[in-house]
């Protein structure tokens, strides 16, 4: 699958006064029609989107779908396979911030009647990033709760896990074929020196915790200890441990030239750039937890020669290619995101009004040099690649077959399926 996204991160900063809503700073509110015929112009015919949560979640079961149901309406008609990204590093004001014991429980109300009332969507990133999200708003201190404490990091890190992990199994009440595509970033940390080994070593565990989680692989000792020394309970850890749906699961890797970290002796980190790459890290993942991979982000600034993120997207499918050819079931590749964003140069702690030339179209909606190399490499490759991947049970089914005859002897399938692994025993050491 190739893929793009609407990039719909909607933190709050500023002690959750100002609210960061890059579907409104990217225009998509205005311009979501041209942004859906744009992805016809490029051949993809795979998105991630999702509807604006603030906007839309006004309650416990109260909800204004209109923006949701204009859009998705819109998305089934031109048969494109949407990724619903349903939560993207935050959550509305009645909420709070992610500390909220009760989030977990209503977020998968929430999911459920999304999956009811868009029932012909088949593929989820329940919550996106979830490592991410914990670290940027609750150890580093940068949005919604701004927590800089290890109990903060780990009540938010084990309320987002749960919801993710409580949200797969209600969908599956509603669509027993649906396939989550858990985006989560791929992290690494190089030491700079011997005295910085111990500190790399730590954070490069500490990096799995949330889809160990959400896998049910059981975590390591030291993060173990981590855990029960800061808020979360034997009871919680079981719960991950004997609920996950992993047979359910494609493992989404974003990469960036900031996901690896040079570590210093006092433990402070910083850019390190391209060191491993994509291939490598996510090489470490798919070991781990032996999962169907999808490259589900990756971006470059369009610089001053103006080939700059040509010249990255041609390097990160040559990743994809070598992990490939490898043995590695990759499934799909991603450029996030179809327009340019605002204010990601700061990680969205500041509202600056900065355009991140990192579009496939910018804010005017006309296509970027890696907008055509991205088009013409989808021409390329459609032709030679496999049309359909051999690691998934359950095919993926385009909106257009929903309720065809087709679609049911799938379903009733995939239903066997789920029913017959219900009971099976978590396996802790994929």
């Amino acid at each position: 699958m190739f893929a793009t996204g609407i990039e719909n991160s909607y933190p709050t900063i500023g002690k959750n006064r100002v609210r960061i809503d890059q579907m409104e700073k990217c225009k998509h509110y205005e311009f979501w029609r041209k942004d859906f015929e744009l992805l016809e112009d490029i051949g993809v015919s795979c998105l991630r989107y999702g509807p604006p949560i603030h906007h839309t979640w006004l309650g416990p079961g109260r909800y204004d779908w209109s923006f949701a149901d204009a859009t998705y309406a819109e998305l089934k008609e031109r048969d494109i396979i949407v990724i619903s990204d349903l939560c993207h590093f935050g959550v509305p004001d009645w909420i709070q911030n992610f500390q909220n014991p009760d989030f977990p429980e209503l977020f998968a109300r929430y999911a459920k009647d999304f999956a009811m009332r868009f029932p012909w969507v088949q593929l989820y990133t329940p919550i996106n990033e979830m490592f991410i999200c914990a670290t940027f708003s609750a150890a580093y201190g940068w949005w919604n709760e701004q927590g800089t404490t290890d109990l903060t990091f780990v009540t938010a890190l084990k309320h987002i896990v749960k919801a993710n992990v409580l949200a797969m199994h209600a969908i599956l009440e509603v669509r027993p074929d649906a396939i989550f595509i858990q985006s989560e970033s791929s992290e690494y940390f190089h030491a700079e020196s011997p005295s910085a080994i111990q500190h790399a070593e730590t954070m490069n565990v500490r990096r799995f915790l949330s889809l160990d989680l959400n896998y049910g692989r059981r975590v390591d000792s030291e993060m173990y200890e981590f855990l029960m020394d800061n808020g979360m309970t034997r009871k919680e850890y079981h719960f991950f441990m004997d609920n996950h749906r992993k047979h359910h699961c494609i493992m989404g890797n974003d990469y960036y030239i900031t996901n690896e970290h040079r570590v210093s002796a006092d433990g402070m980190t910083r850019a390190a750039g391209e060191v491993f790459g994509y291939d490598e890290i996510t090489m470490q993942y798919y070991e781990r937890y032996l999962l169907p991979v999808m490259h589900t982000e990756t971006n470059f600034l369009q610089g001053p020669l103006g080939n700059e993120a040509v010249d990255w997207l041609w390097k990160e499918w040559a990743n994809v290619l070598r992990i490939r050819n490898k043995g590695v079931p990759i499934v799909g590749f991603t450029w996030y995101s179809l327009i340019d964003q605002m204010d990601w140069d700061t990680a969205l702690r500041e509202e600056n009004g900065n355009v991140n030339a990192l579009g496939l179209f910018d804010m005017d909606r006309k296509i970027r040099p890696v907008g055509l190399a991205y088009k013409k490499l989808i021409d390329d490759w459609c032709k030679v690649l496999p049309t359909q991947s051999v690691c998934l049970k359950v095919p993926v089914v385009p909106p257009k077959f929903y309720k065809t005859p087709w679609w049911e002897h799938n379903r009733l399938k995939a239903i066997e399926d789920l029913y017959s692994n219900t009971d099976a025993p978590a396996n802790t050491n994929a």
